[in-house]
């Protein structure tokens, strides 16, 4: 290993593992998340699905019943609470003092994203990985390659969505002002991305905030990778797009949080 190499690595990979380790532990530490994160969106998949599953039959694309199509919108929700919800540590950790000496050590700012950013993803990820567990309750069969495939797409959208968080949480002094945040634009964000209905049956202005909505294409990638080669994909966008667009959206929340980051040192400082 060269020296640029080692001095990459302990400037940018080495702190961001350390922040994101910390984050991991803290969110062990309390239950509290654990079971916010994950048992919230599963009561609610089973209140909407089970309770208004008829309501919504006629719908529903692919022959599937409600509670199945419904599947994969919880599973964005999990990813959702649990990668945005992991970025209040920010307004945490600033409140407490530990931003400020973190900010303050001869530490790229990059780092300090890429850590928590990626603390939040293997967080979301992993709650949504064990959700995936109920799917042969709604007659889910996932082979080798569909697992692989959403565990993939799982990822991608997990960071974009922590990227989000971190940009939100960065500029807010206060855990209420982050809930307003999250219910008057994330929760909207969320139930326009196809998780509760298809984009086709919606009002045409609903329509194009729908397919101008990037977690839109999250969703459908979770769709495609839990039925690989179904024939209830084809009124879905390619993977091709679905893939590119949550790819893209990824590294612009990144990109983003990177520059707000760098642009408020002097504020978060203070």
């Amino acid at each position: 290993m060269t020296a640029d190499q080692t001095s990459i690595s302990s400037r940018l990979f080495l702190p961001a593992g350390s922040l994101c380790w910390r984050e991991i532990i803290r969110f062990v530490r309390q239950r509290s998340r654990i079971i916010g994160a994950l048992a919230t969106p599963i009561l609610f998949w089973i209140v909407i699905g089970a309770g208004m599953g008829r309501s919504f039959r006629a719908d529903v694309p692919g022959g599937t019943n409600f509670i199945e199509y419904f599947f994969p919108g919880t599973l964005v929700m999990i990813l959702l609470f649990t990668a945005i919800f992991s970025e209040i540590s920010i307004i945490e950790d600033r409140r407490e003092g530990f931003l400020q000496s973190v900010l303050v050590a001869p530490v790229s700012r990059m780092a300090i994203v890429l850590g928590k950013v990626l603390g939040g993803t293997l967080l979301a990820s992993a709650q949504g990985i064990l959700f995936l567990l109920l799917a042969p309750l709604v007659g889910i069969k996932l082979d080798f390659s569909s697992f692989l495939a959403v565990v993939a797409v799982t990822l991608i959208v997990s960071f974009a969505l922590s990227g989000l968080g971190f940009c939100i949480a960065w500029r807010m002094s206060s855990t209420q002002g982050f809930h307003v945040i999250m219910n008057l634009f994330l929760i909207p964000m969320w139930f326009l991305s196809g998780a509760m209905f298809p984009a086709d049956g919606a009002h045409g202005a609903m329509r194009w905030l729908m397919n101008a909505n990037p977690l839109t294409y999250g969703v459908s990638a979770l769709r495609r990778a839990l039925y690989l080669n179904s024939p209830a994909n084809l009124h879905l966008p390619p993977w091709q797009v679905c893939i590119g667009v949550s790819l893209a959206f990824a590294a612009m929340m990144f990109l983003i949080s990177s520059m707000i980051a760098g642009r408020r040192v002097a504020a978060d400082l203070q």
